[in-house]
């Protein structure tokens, strides 16, 4: 199976199917004719070789880097040269290594630990 995700007219992901996989090489054709699904498919994989990584309903196609993005998680986190989303302050390596959970605060822009 291949897999392919329908982009709207802002580039963003509203719907991910599979497609067989003879029908892989005309899967644009396929999935607007055959199915009456219309619209512009961009085919995405699990593995992450193609396209960053496997879209998903609400990601951005960047048609310039050819990637798939996820939704921004919070407004203060920016996305990297590597299209992944960082918070403005990292988890320092003894909260990494610590026995605790943490989650991200947006109010105070902190990693607060989960009780």
């Amino acid at each position: 199976m291949a897999y392919f995700a329908k982009i709207n007219e802002e580039n963003i992901v509203t719907e991910v199917l599979s497609v067989p996989d003879e029908q892989e090489d005309r899967a644009q054709e396929y999935l607007s004719f055959n199915l009456g699904l219309g619209g512009v498919w961009i085919q995405t994989s699990f593995n992450g070789r193609i396209r960053k990584q496997f879209a998903g309903i609400g990601y951005t196609y960047d048609e310039t880097n050819d990637v798939f993005i996820q939704p921004q998680p919070y407004e203060s986190w920016s996305l990297d040269e590597d299209f992944e989303w960082q918070p403005p302050v990292a988890l320092t390596q003894e909260q990494i290594d610590s026995d605790n959970f943490y989650e991200w605060n947006e109010e105070e822009e902190q990693w607060d630990v989960i009780e």
